[in-house]
């Protein structure tokens, strides 16, 4: 029986290699994208670093005003397209099939090409600082200092890469959609879901309708740099105000989908250690669809200081206070499955438990924003900088650290150690509040962001070596999980199918699944399927070891297709002949994947 063990070890042999190039298995997938994420995590982390030592004493000279205006730009980029996305992504593969009691995604061969072709857009993002320099106008781009009168080849790059990442999230979201809508196991309503396959079916949803405003703004950018066109520059007519309300329109909604799958994994891993169903299950449900509804209505307070008339601004201020009504329900709703519950102090639930406290901090700080006159004293101060990490590394990063523990057993079959989790956890946990708490104070203080560097006598100097520390904490805590991951995969599989005993069907299976990940398609009587069956002294079907069951076979035509997307993008950044080139490529991946038998 194929199964994926041994699916973080290095390939050692050429067939290893082919398969893990042609493979469709949405769990194979979910590795790859935890892997390719968690690198770029890595590099990230390694440019927030270098922007730490060059800020932690005034005058710092550790790199010139050019480099420090790439990495702060590419910070952002590798973290939110490269980092926290794809690592929910590699959850969402991994276990949404698993959970819903299916063999696979609906599309196992769009699935192997959202994954292609996110790492192509990886590498051209990330290929810029060494091919003429990175992007370094922010990671938003605000026109017109996009344009090419003052920015160089670096944005083109921008414009390339998130194009082709863009494709990818679009063809995952679609996949995710179908997958979740038509592919749930005999009995598993969409009110008996498990909330992480909620989270992931909204923020499906979100990325659908949030990506094309972003192309759109893309394409326009890319127009004005290339072609001459003028639609952020005013010198030829253009408004450079438009490209704020595409690129937020896009960006708001891309914070929930940045968001929505940590309260996801918070929402499993809280009821398993407090042996308790989760409190308000419709509650926390309505919420999050309220979240991504919300989402749309609130992305001009990222613009209080633009000059909005008054009106715009009474009404962004009131939707950005509403939207904080259905994140306060599930912040109670997780303190109230706790409440009362036998709880376990696994590694996991101190990240979900920590989750909850400095979610809560960035949220509370996000509110204050609603207020245009708070919003003016603080906009583009370290104020903004400590309130946008705190929901992004103490929330998203926090909570895919707590699945990473809770999924572990389920994905190799071996426990992470939770002694050195528990150094991890308090490593990162101490590290990122040093970090970042102090930023309040400097912003407070009236440090602006994004400068490059900063006179003694402005009262800076101690919060900003303080925050310098913590970021070598924090770097420690993420270096311990390395060598937790590192120790545990050569160790033997000891896990068993539900070491946690939790309550939903990937635990129905065995740890790590087999390839077509049930023997029989379980059936679902309650909302907590497993400790349902438990109570009541029921049992899962077994398969028929005579029964064929087919799976897809493999497929090298999503690694071609996306490789001619990928010379298709590279084409405006060398020579249009790559592009040309690309054009048969993907003709013919196209033409072979509509004929490629599927027996």
């Amino acid at each position: 029986m194929a199964t994926v063990a041994g699916t973080m070890a290095a390939p050692t042999a050429e067939g290893v290699v082919w398969s893990w190039l042609t493979t469709v298995d949405h769990k194979r997938i979910g590795v790859l994208y935890g892997v390719s994420a968690f690198i770029f995590f890595l590099i990230g982390g390694v440019e927030a670093l270098l922007i730490r030592a060059q800020l932690a004493v005034p005058n710092g000279g550790v790199i010139d005003p050019e480099l420090y205006n790439q990495l702060f730009t590419m910070h952002a980029l590798t973290m939110i397209f490269l980092a926290v996305m794809p690592l929910g992504a590699a959850f969402f593969n991994f276990m949404i099939p698993l959970m819903i009691g299916a063999r696979d995604v609906a599309f196992p061969r769009l699935n192997a090409l959202s994954y292609w072709i996110f790492l192509a857009g990886g590498l051209v993002l990330t290929s810029s600082f060494f091919l003429g320099g990175a992007p370094d106008t922010g990671w938003f781009a605000y026109a017109p200092i996009s344009g090419g009168t003052y920015s160089g080849s670096g944005m083109d790059y921008y414009v390339i890469g998130l194009l082709i990442l863009g494709l990818s999230s679009l063809a995952a979201a679609l996949n995710f959609a179908v997958t979740i809508i038509n592919m749930r196991a005999p009995g598993l309503t969409m009110m008996r879901m498990p909330i992480f396959v909620w989270m992931t079916l909204i923020v499906a949803f979100l990325l659908i309708l949030a990506l094309p405003v972003l192309t759109v703004a893309l394409v326009q950018l890319l127009f004005d740099r290339q072609f001459t066109t003028s639609f952020f520059l005013p010198s030829g007519g253009g408004d450079p105000i438009l490209w704020q309300h595409l690129f937020w329109i896009f960006g708001h909604p891309e914070v929930y989908i940045l968001i929505l799958p940590a309260m996801g994994i918070v929402s499993e891993v809280l009821p398993t250690f407090s042996r308790k169903p989760l409190f308000g299950y419709a509650a926390m449900v309505f919420a999050g669809v309220a979240i991504g509804f919300l989402g749309w209505a609130v992305w001009s307070h990222h613009m209080f200081t633009t000059g909005l008339g008054a009106v715009p601004r009474v009404v962004f201020a009131t939707s950005t206070m509403i939207i904080g009504v259905p994140t306060g329900i599930k912040i109670f709703n997780w303190l109230s499955t706790m409440w009362g519950g036998s709880i376990r102090f696994t590694t996991a639930m101190y990240f979900s438990v920590s989750f909850i406290a400095l979610f809560t901090i960035g949220g509370i700080s996000g509110v204050m924003h609603a207020s245009p006159p708070v919003d003016q004293q603080q906009q583009d101060t370290y104020f903004i900088v400590a309130h946008l990490h705190y929901v992004l590394v103490g929330g998203a990063i926090v909570g895919i650290f707590s699945g990473l523990y809770y999924w572990w057993p389920k994905m190799t079959g071996r426990f992470l150690s939770e002694t050195l989790g528990k150094w991890n956890f308090w490593l990162m946990f101490i590290g990122l509040n040093m970090t970042f708490f102090p930023m309040h104070f400097l912003g407070v203080a009236g440090m602006p962001r994004r400068i490059y560097t900063y006179d003694e006598g402005l009262g800076w100097e101690f919060w900003n070596m303080f925050a310098s520390v913590g970021a070598l904490i924090l770097a420690v805590g993420v270096l311990v999980f390395v060598i937790n991951v590192a120790r545990t995969m050569r160790q033997p599989k000891t896990a068993g199918d539900n070491p946690w005993d939790g309550s939903t069907l990937e635990w129905a299976t065995s740890s790590p699944p087999p390839e077509h990940d049930f023997d029989a398609i379980p059936e679902v009587r309650a909302r907590d399927p497993l400790w349902y069956d438990r109570d009541h002294g029921l049992s899962q079907p077994e398969g028929d070891p005579d029964e064929h069951i087919h799976m897809p076979p493999p497929s090298y035509y999503p690694l071609i297709l996306a490789l001619g997307v990928l010379m298709l993008g590279v084409g405006p950044l060398s020579h249009l002949a790559v592009t040309a080139l690309g054009v048969p490529v993907i003709i013919y991946a196209i033409w072979g994947w509509v004929l490629e038998p599927t027996e």
